[in-house]
């Protein structure tokens, strides 16, 4: 009953649409007088089938050469028509997308209980329970499946209308076709009822190399890959963005050149709430791979039956530690822990880059930096001249207005007085390094050399604009007195004109 009302569901989706010509009128009614067909309307759109209007050759009378059926087409729906029927499909689509994750999660959610209980012993794969559990996961996939196509149908009618096509057969690419195929057959797998077991065979490497083998349900490799549903997550937040559903922000993504996809949502979420983001992800991660490693592990060894010892070994991957107290024997665990190695080294790649972007100065605070900076550089620029100053003057009134030269005292204020020159030239470069880290044209405006020359560039361009203006006045009143000259010319030819002409009449 459920695949029935799939398939119907589908094949309405699918249906042919009205016509979606964006401009009203553009394709006039066919009269039902001979018309032949080299006289179509320009204004058929090339990617339209037009089944409303007959072919070359098709459907003329035999005698009279006119259509069948003839009379007035349909009339063609405008653009309002078409931008309320994309709305009412964005928001068909965005609660399909959220039907399609929560029966993910729900399957997601009974694979876990059902596995969980069957390992604990509450119940065997056998049992009626088990039976029951996987009934209702298989029941949850076939309706996730449905609403997967569904949802790609209303993409194709979205692409329909968007591009004014009218066979949805134009809208499937190889692209499109091959990612239909690709998240049915991430979606399609699950536990099946019944009991279907194979043999594991594996070295054990915390037993010396022992070969262990086990008879294990199939059920532990139908269960793992039901955690690729969790891409759809990354669709609806998507479909819910403020960024995505917003027409404003669409427009000015679209003037901008920007396509509004996952990744950039991704990215506009690690910009607002970066450590939120990664510690969702990561806390996420770790609970989804300790739970995977002990399902593949904890057949052979009962050390990775416990759920902590799991994750231990995937923290101590996820941070590249690694103690090797506990190691995982199969190649499914093997493949877990390199995953998750990988992923924790990008997980802290992220981390710095988020750290040292919180701990770096804002505009503003640099600006208040540079200035205290500048201030204290510029005390102590005074302090050494000072300091120099008076070493200077000890020195002299040492050697040149004592009746007895002290040695020691002169070498004593000598070597201040070489003390403060160091201490003047390490204040200037200070200051000189400071100048060169100034970024913004704020900190650079402080600079006098700096701020007068734009004083001199601001009073050198109002003159010149102040000039400019004279001369169009200037230009203005020669082009009125011109004017006035022309008539006064014309004025005087045509009284000359009629002196002549009464003259000779006279």
């Amino acid at each position: 009953m459920i695949v029935c009302f799939v398939a119907e569901f589908t094949s309405f989706q699918l249906r042919k649409p009205v016509s979606t010509l964006s401009i009203p009128g553009a394709m006039k009614a066919y009269s039902g007088g001979g018309r032949d067909a080299g006289g179509e309307e320009a204004g058929v759109a090339l990617v339209g089938v037009h089944s409303e209007y007959p072919r070359f050759g098709e459907e003329r009378a035999l005698g009279g050469g006119t259509y069948k059926g003839g009379g007035t087409a349909k009339h063609k729906p405008n653009i309002g028509y078409r931008l309320g029927r994309r709305k009412a499909l964005f928001e068909k689509r965005k609660r399909i997308s959220d039907y399609a994750l929560v029966m993910g999660m729900f399957g997601i959610i009974i694979m876990v209980v059902e596995n969980e209980l069957s390992s604990a012993g509450v119940y065997t794969k056998a049992s009626i329970y088990s039976q029951a559990l996987k009934t209702l996961i298989s029941m949850s996939t076939v309706i996730l499946l449905g609403l997967i196509v569904a949802y790609h149908a209303l993409e194709v009618q979205l692409f329909m209308i968007d591009n004014c096509a009218d066979d949805w057969r134009i809208a499937m690419t190889w692209q499109r076709i091959a990612q239909i195929g690709l998240e049915l057959a991430i979606c399609a797998v699950h536990p099946i009822p019944g009991q279907y077991t194979f043999t594991w065979t594996t070295k054990l490497a915390n037993k010396g190399g022992v070969i262990g083998v086990e008879v294990v349900p199939y059920d532990v490799t139908l269960s793992l890959p039901m955690f690729f549903r969790l891409y759809l997550i990354c669709r609806v937040m998507l479909l819910h963005s403020k960024l995505f559903t917003d027409a404003s922000s669409r427009s000015i993504g679209a003037l901008n050149r920007i396509n509004f996809n996952t990744r950039f949502v991704l990215k506009t979420l690690m910009t607002i709430c970066p450590g939120t983001v990664l510690l969702v992800f990561m806390v996420s991660l770790w609970i989804i791979a300790s739970w995977t490693l002990r399902q593949c592990e904890r057949f052979h060894d009962e050390e990775h039956a416990n759920l902590l010892n799991a994750m231990w070994l995937i923290a101590i991957t996820f941070l590249s530690v690694g103690f090797g107290d506990i190691v995982p024997n199969t190649y499914c665990g093997r493949g877990i822990a390199v995953s998750t190695g990988i992923m924790g080294a990008g997980c802290t790649a992220l981390l710095v880059a988020v750290v040292s972007r919180k701990l770096e100065l804002t505009r503003a605070e640099k600006h208040v930096h540079n200035f205290m900076m500048d201030t204290q550089l510029t005390k102590r620029l005074k302090n050494a001249a000072a300091n120099v100053l008076r070493e200077t003057w000890l020195i002299y009134k040492h050697t040149r207005l004592v009746k007895r030269v002290h040695p020691g005292r002169v070498r004593t204020h000598q070597r201040k007085f070489l003390l403060a020159i160091y201490a003047l030239r390490k204040v200037k470069m200070d200051q000189r390094k400071l100048m060169d880290n100034a970024n913004t044209i704020t900190d650079m405006a402080k600079d006098p050399f700096l701020l007068q020359t734009q004083n001199t560039v601001y009073e050198i361009v109002s003159d010149m604009s102040t000039r400019q203006d004279t001369i169009e006045e200037r230009l203005t009143s020669l082009e009125e007195k011109l004017t006035s000259l022309q008539v006064i010319s014309i004025i005087i030819e045509y009284f000359f004109y009629y002196l002549i002409s009464y003259a000779v009449i006279n």
